[in-house]
């Protein structure tokens, strides 16, 4: 050992046991890790075996660098189902020192344990060095010392593993031997008794009575200890049962009462009678159980629906304390199955309707779809109808669907929903009257409803109405009442509201005593605590509103930090309580205002990647219609705290979030590859996986989570697809400035990215969110206006606006470049436009004047640089990522001028301009056509997977309530943005996408830049041209032509296509055919990407 080392403490964190061996053939309760130092060892907690190939430690283990240098790993695993008498039995061994360990310390690395039976099994830990002022970290060790009854249970574990293999009996009565030893030696028999019985279930006789009735009589016995209340695991007593009634008593003789226990369904009313017994547990062994009492009652058994409503419970109570929303997503599965096995006039199908209800609801609480909430209420209803007057659970059905109505209204307002929620809860209260357990419910309930309703028509009988009615609730659920925290939150809620209204201090005072008396009964990792949060946080809030004492601002943004914070609650709600917190700090202007806006957008990334389909995030991300201003908002914030860098991030994170998780499994992994090539192939497996996912989604998702994590370990990767610095954004800034376009309603300016050094903001003072509002459907009037003139006739609109962005937008942003930069011209620059700049020709700002001195004309943007677009900082760095991967070039014209039917007018130039680009087409490019009946949608796709280079000549169009459909029109079908994006194509580089529309973003979700040219750079690539507004074929060939001439012009010297060179032809087009395309066809065409 190496003498620097002397008197140093090592960390050991033991990461994962990987292939666990299972040797014997028997049923394993658990397994532990040991650590055996000079006669001393450390022990893991013993763990469930997953039935996965890795099971997760996550120890850590600090042990003193003594003199001793080697160390001794095992892993055993146990078959005792009770109290744990033995060692276990030791399934991988590994002896090494501390110089091997140290020797890979800083990184995971693999032990492989030597082979057992047949299995290789690893051990993935990290070592690392601690300085000896840590010391009172140290673990202790224990001493390893044989007790008797350790020793005989371990040779009896031994001994009947050698009879299972062999199946030579002296080995089994060896074993059952020392079980009885050690029974004999035990005040406590339970755990003795169950190695034992098991031992003589293996050897019993065939046949003989007596000896049936023997080990029959020891499992009852067995069953009973645990039946009784014995702590042990919910898994050991369906071993038992199973042994019991599926090889014990079906030997009995016919006639005798053991065996009738085991004829017909018999059994398995035995089973599942012994099973309901016990109390539901939440616990992986006691939602185990429940599984295999399910196993117990297969399709056709009349118990099924019982067993599915027993795991559903099992799982929901779980779902409530974890906040694990696989647990809720099973629970919905299992009870719709249980409702779909009780058709109409089952006796129990109102219960199993009113749970599945419920369990929508929650989920609808936790994930904020719309369709979960409106299916538990027709459920509901369905419910209330099998629960007429007089049946014994109206009440419920009747408090349930209020509730329900309630929460309805708080979505979309519904005067109707209101009025018959309150009518619902009135009658729910006459059928409980004072006495009836549940009365306090339905006064909180009928309470909620009328705040509900107070809260959307201010009527102040409402709220008086409610804060009685709460009081009165919370009196029937006094201290240990599982319902007390929610009462007092809501008598809160409805105290704030009235101090709000009338500014009595003894109500605001109250409302915080009963919100902080609320955590009490919740648990740390309690899901309702998030409530508490934000309903304290409420508190705080009205009374720094009134009385403006800066504490109490202090102590709501605390809980505005707990409750979005929260770990175990729904994203929905902790997402809308960080946009609440980003309103109240920019109102109030508070410092944590950039940690609010951080904390959204981490909330909404994690909310949207718990969505398996693009469709379905873009869904989940429009239900969030009131947030869509908050990335230009949270630049605009960090560019007043002159906080720059950290305004292009932000900025960055909140904008194109759909198209950075999709990005996310498409990852170049060439530098992860040449660091560590399993752990690439792991992430690319599972990238795949993931993409591919539908019912396995999450399941997967968490295993691609932790795949992150691991590379995260690695060096040089710790921020491997995390929110990029401005380190890593300056990247796309390489081969020029990059402009990020603010419009904000606190304010509008730029940011400008250099290619080294800081960002520099340009204040645009002079233009706000609503003049861009205005302008922008200013220029929307113009293009149609203009569409329809003389060619040849001067746009005077389209000028004024132009000459408009020059003055107010552009010029002080050049003057930047110019002056500050020293930007050469006829450099590139690429425009990033946020929000309302997305929908104004940037590119085209003109100042349509002469030039003081009279030598000519003053030069627009496109004179001074040549621009290009991109939809995000990220999108422009991939695109130059996935250059290195180069084949050699392949080129395909689709066209598609006779769409038929309903499907737009015949374009007429479109032939032509397929003939004009294959002759301009180099031949080494195997230049190949598509036109006509051939430019179907799988011609097409197939083409765009097949082909480097790509020119569309078509239709398009741009769907702005779903985006996701705009479309490029084929002959049968359309070619969708989702098909587009289904496609991983590295190798493919340029598309001109000569149609309409092909541009344009999404309405909904703006600064998502969802459209058809975005689309194809996320497939792979990397250079678009796309269109802005419709393209008149017959004038715009003119630019495609001259686009392709100056592309090319080069080719015959011995070039190579070049993608990169896309917006400089362009550049160069527009202003050859000045003469013969007017304005708004030369500026309808613009470059995405290198």
């Amino acid at each position: 050992m190496p003498g620097s080392w002397e008197g140093q403490y090592i960390r050991l964190e033991l990461i994962r046991v990987n292939n666990l061996p299972l040797p014997s053939r028997r049923i394993h309760t658990g397994f532990y890790v040991s650590i055996n130092v000079d006669s001393r060892c450390w022990r893991s907690p013993v763990r469930v075996v997953s039935s996965y190939k890795s099971d997760v430690l996550g120890d850590i283990v600090i042990l003193s660098l003594h003199e001793v240098s080697e160390l001794l790993v095992e892993i055993r695993v146990s078959y005792e189902f009770g109290r744990m008498l033995g060692n276990r039995e030791v399934v991988a061994k590994f002896e090494t020192s501390w110089d091997k360990l140290l020797d890979r310390r800083d990184e995971p690395f693999d032990i492989s344990f030597p082979p057992h039976c047949g299995d290789h099994s690893s051990l993935t830990l990290k070592a690392d060095i601690l300085h000896p002022c840590d010391n009172q970290y140290s673990t202790l060790l224990d001493s390893i010392v044989e007790c008797e009854i350790a020793q005989d249970t371990d040779t009896g574990h031994e001994q009947f593993a050698t009879y299972v293999i062999s199946k030579t009996v002296y080995h089994l009565n060896n074993a059952v031997q020392y079980f009885q030893l050690v029974l004999d030696s035990l005040l406590d028999p339970a755990a003795a008794l169950t190695n034992f019985a098991w031992a003589r279930l293996k050897g019993y006789i065939p046949n003989d009575l007596q000896d049936i009735i023997s080990f029959t009589s020891l499992f009852c016995q067995v069953l009973a200890l645990h039946l009784q209340g014995y702590p042990d695991h919910p898994l050991s007593i369906h071993h038992f049962l199973i042994a019991l009634i599926c090889k014990l008593l079906p030997l009995c003789p016919e006639g005798t009462y053991l065996r009738s226990i085991a004829a017909g369904v018999c059994s398995v009313d035995y089973v599942i009678r012994a099973c309901n017994n016990l109390p539901i547990d939440t616990s992986d062994e006691g939602i185990h159980l429940r599984r295999i009492v399910l196993e117990i009652c297969p399709l056709g058994n009349d118990h099924r629906p019982k067993a599915l409503g027993n795991l559903a419970q099992a799982l929901g109570s779980r779902f409530e304390q974890c906040g694990s929303i696989d647990d809720l997503d099973e629970c919905i599965q299992r009870r719709r199955e249980a409702v779909s096995l009780c058709c109409e006039g089952h006796s129990e199908r109102h219960t199993y309707l009113n749970n599945l209800a419920l369990s929508l609801t929650s989920r609808f609480d936790y994930q904020g779809n719309s369709r979960d909430l409106n299916e538990a209420i027709s459920l509901h209803e369905e419910t209330l109808r099998l629960r007429p007057v007089g049946h014994e659970y109206r009440d419920f059905s009747l408090d349930n669907l209020g509730i329900a109505l309630c929460t309805r209204v708080i979505q979309r307002d519904d005067v109707n929903d209101i009025i018959r929620a309150i009518s619902l809860q009135r009658e729910a209260l006459t059928l409980r009257p004072p006495g009836n357990p549940y009365r306090g419910y339905t006064l909180n309930n009928l309470a909620g409803v009328l705040a509900t309703r107070y809260n959307k028509s201010d009527t102040s009988e409402d709220l008086n109405e409610a804060i009685d009615l709460y009081r009165d609730s919370l009196q029937l659920q006094q201290y240990g009442h599982s319902n007390r925290p929610t009462a007092l939150r809501n008598l809160s809620l409805v105290l704030c509201s009235r101090f709000t209204q009338t500014q009595k201090h003894e109500d605001i005072e109250e409302a915080i005593r009963l919100c902080q008396e609320s955590f009490a009964s919740l648990p740390q990792l309690r899901p309702d605590r998030y409530h508490s949060y934000s309903t304290l946080r409420a508190a705080y809030m009205s009374r720094y509103e009134i009385q403006h004492h800066p504490t109490d601002l202090s102590l709501a943004v605390e809980n505005f930090r707990l409750a979005s914070r929260h770990p175990t609650h729904g994203f929905p709600s902790r997402i809308i309580e960080a946009y609440k917190w980003t309103v109240a700090g920019e109102q109030h202007g508070h410092g944590s205002t950039l940690e609010a806006y951080s904390t959204f957008f981490e909330l909404l990334d994690a909310h949207l990647a718990t969505r398996s389909s693009t469709l379905s995030r873009r869904e989940a991300a429009a239900a969030f219609h009131y947030a869509r201003s908050l990335p230009v908002d949270a630049a605009s914030c960090a560019i007043r705290s002159d906080n720059l860098r950290h305004a292009v991030e932000l900025v960055e994170q909140g904008r194109g979030q759909q198209w950075s998780l999709a990005s996310r499994l498409r990852t170049p992994l060439e530098d992860l590859e040449s660091t560590n090539p399993n752990i690439a192939h792991k992430f690319s497996e599972l990238s795949r996986r993931l993409a591919d996912a539908q019912v396995e989604y999450r399941r997967i998702m968490t295993q691609w989570e932790a795949a992150v994590a691991e590379i995260h370990n690695l060096r040089g990767f710790s921020r491997y697809l995390l929110p990029p610095s401005y380190e890593d954004l300056q990247a796309a800034a390489r081969h020029g400035p990059v402009i990020i376009l603010i419009a904000s309603k606190y304010s509008c300016s730029a940011l400008i990215v250099p290619t080294s050094g800081e960002p520099h903001h340009v204040s645009l003072p002079s233009i706000t969110l609503t003049d861009l509002n205005i302008l922008k459907d200013r220029f929307a009037r113009a293009i149609r206006l203009a569409s329809r003139m003389d060619p040849a006739k001067s746009r005077t609109d389209l000028i004024v606006l132009l000459r408009i962005v020059w003055d107010q937008i552009i010029l002080p942003i050049v003057n930047v470049l110019e002056n500050v930069l020293k930007l050469k011209r006829r450099s590139r620059i690429w425009l990033c436009p946020t929000a309302a700049f997305t929908s104004i020709p940037l590119h085209a700002a003109h100042p349509f004047q002469t030039k003081a001195d009279g030598s000519g004309k003053e030069p627009c943007l496109e004179d001074l640089y040549i621009c290009s677009y991109t939809p995000t900082l990220s999108a422009l760095i991939r695109s130059r990522q996935m250059m290195k991967q180069r084949v050699p070039p392949s080129f395909v014209a689709i066209g598609q001028g006779q769409p038929g039917a309903g499907k737009g007018k015949a374009l007429l130039a479109v032939d032509s301009e397929l003939e004009f680009v294959r002759k301009l087409v180099p031949a080494t490019a195997n230049g190949t056509t598509i036109s006509g009946d051939a430019a179907t949608r799988w011609g097409a796709l197939e083409a765009l997977q097949l082909s480097t280079w790509v020119h569309l000549a078509c239709h398009g169009k741009q769907d702005p309530a779903q985006p996701y459909n705009s479309h490029f029109v084929m002959r049968d079908q359309p070619l969708t943005l989702l098909d587009i994006m289904d496609r991983d194509i590295p190798y493919a580089e340029f598309a001109f996408l000569s149609a309409c529309h092909t541009a344009v973003g999404d309405k909904e979700t703006p600064d998502e830049v969802i459209h058809l040219a975005a689309g194809l750079q996320f497939s792979g690539f990397k250079s678009v041209i796309g269109t802005l507004w419709e393209v008149d074929d017959a004038v715009a060939k003119h630019v495609v032509k001259a686009f392709y001439e100056n592309l090319f012009s080069n080719l015959q010297d011995g070039g190579i296509m070049d993608c990169t060179k896309a917006a400089w032809a362009l550049n160069r087009a527009t202003h050859a055919v000045k003469t013969k395309v007017p304005l708004e066809q030369r500026m309808v065409f613009i470059h995405i990407g290198v």
